[in-house]
């Protein structure tokens, strides 16, 4: 084979890579428009009369995951499906926002944290790498990271709307969250730097628990007597009037006739 013949054949080899990857773009356009959509829908919770609204907001935007499953299942025709790690590039940005919503849509309609196996349930593609598009574990990571972003938002935008109890849930939710994450073995990687600002979310829900707690708007949860760990180091703890600050060690409770700095 001449100089000449073997570019040409390699010229043929990078418009058909070109073209694969024209046409996954497409597709991930579609699903970023889709995603865009479904974000507006869950965005208006975030409004004062937003919190009544949330089954239909939820609903709604499980209607739109119909379409993000059709746009998936045309995704996967546009590749061999061994080569699903050539082109993540293209489809990687959209799949953690797409499990960033489902997370979102899981923790609004139940307050528990969205499995791996759940997403991948929602976006209509697969958990193990060999039976082919498949959700891979850095991406799941990450949606849930962006969603406790969300959550810190939302913690302060239900105090304006009136609800005081939420932020104390959310913030026992996202504490939980930290904790998980700090048993993962991150490498100094994007997932890594990402899971670094959830230490702000942490501190801000704790700050809008604190505030609550000393104006006294902080009422006692279903869920029963516990404490909520609130910025400083000290504990926010639950009594049968209320909640209240002490610096006493978790989980022993405050004792009776004391307050912060008496010996």
């Amino acid at each position: 084979m001449s100089v000449t013949e073997m570019f040409s054949y390699i010229q043929g080899f990078l418009s058909a890579d070109q073209d694969v990857r024209e046409d996954i773009r497409k597709v991930v356009q579609m699903l970023e428009q889709t995603a865009r959509e479904i974000l507006t829908v869950l965005q208006s919770v975030h409004q004062p009369s937003g919190f009544k609204e949330i089954p239909g907001k939820c609903a709604k935007a499980r209607e739109l995951f119909c379409t993000v499953r059709t746009h998936i299942a045309d995704l996967k025709t546009k590749f061999p499906v061994e080569q699903y790690y050539r082109f993540h590039e293209h489809w990687r940005f959209v799949l953690q926002r797409l499990a960033f919503l489902s997370a979102f849509v899981v923790y609004l309609e139940s307050e528990a944290l969205v499995t791996r196996e759940e997403v991948a349930q929602i976006l209509g593609i697969e958990v193990v790498r060999e039976k082919g598009f498949h959700l891979d574990v850095e991406d799941y990571l990450a949606g849930v990271l962006i969603m406790a972003s969300e959550l810190s938002r939302l913690a302060v935008n239900s105090v304006t709307a009136g609800d005081y109890n939420r932020p104390l849930r959310i913030s026992n939710f996202i504490n939980e969250l930290d904790s998980g994450f700090r048993l993962l073995n991150l490498k100094n990687d994007p997932l890594r730097k990402r899971y670094d600002g959830l230490k702000y979310d942490v501190k801000k829900i704790e700050e809008v628990v604190y505030d609550l707690s000393i104006r006294g708007l902080a009422k006692e949860p279903e869920s029963g007597l516990g404490q909520v760990k609130v910025d400083g180091g000290d504990w926010l703890w639950e009594t049968e009037e209320g909640w209240d600050l002490s610096t006493a060690a978790a989980p022993y409770p405050k004792m009776e006739g004391k307050t912060q700095g008496s010996t």
